[in-house]
């Protein structure tokens, strides 16, 4: 029976990876819905410490994943200055 749960677990996490090498540019919500299936999983009281210790570390890459992505979208962002043009968010003379 552990046997089984540890290959589905295995499975899971190599089709986690798959994921993460076919959308380098996932979505904010996607990502989010990610963590929250982890946290959901984490939640288990049948989880094994070792299936708890993978999904911690998934979770931690995933926050990474969010943190990046969150960090493009400021990149991207458009700040109005004071003739109302647009410029970047890190532009100096911007706020």
């Amino acid at each position: 029976m552990q046997s089984e749960t540890m290959a589905e677990e295995q499975s899971m996490q190599s089709e986690a990876a798959q994921k993460e090498a076919d959308q380098p540019e996932d979505r904010l919500e996607d990502l989010f819905a990610q963590a929250e299936d982890l946290i959901e999983r984490l939640e288990n009281p049948q989880l094994s410490l070792e299936e708890a210790f993978a999904a911690y570390e998934q979770g931690m890459k995933l926050i990474a994943r969010c943190n990046d992505r969150i960090d493009c979208v400021e990149k991207k962002m458009l700040m109005m200055n004071e003739q109302g043009e647009l410029t970047s968010f890190d532009t100096p003379g911007g706020w």
